[in-house]
């Protein structure tokens, strides 16, 4: 486990290293706003915070209680192309 640590670290680092990182960000925003992520997570945030009540909710109670559901939401395609994308880096020869 702890290789597969060390592993996720060394591509993480080439990714920021190569900008392709803010690449693949500015793409993920793009395809959930493009799906309808970001409305379908924004109506989910104003139903909590009418249930709970204004007052009676934290920023982090909010992260907590969306947090599932934003992820659940974002569809196979997009995870596909975002993996996808990240093997094509990553099969170049000069990523690692």
């Amino acid at each position: 486990m702890n290789k597969d640590v060390q592993m996720r670290a060394v591509i993480n680092q080439k990714l920021i290293e190569t900008g392709e990182r803010e690449c693949l960000k500015e793409l993920l925003r793009a395809k959930l706003i493009e799906c309808g992520w970001k409305d379908q997570l924004k109506a989910h945030c104003k139903e909590v915070i009418k249930e709970k009540g204004l007052e009676h909710v934290t920023v982090d109670d909010l992260v907590a209680e969306i947090t599932p559901k934003g992820r659940a939401l974002v569809s196979d395609s997009v995870k596909k192309e975002l993996l996808q994308r990240i093997r094509t880096f990553l099969a170049q020869p000069a990523s690692l």
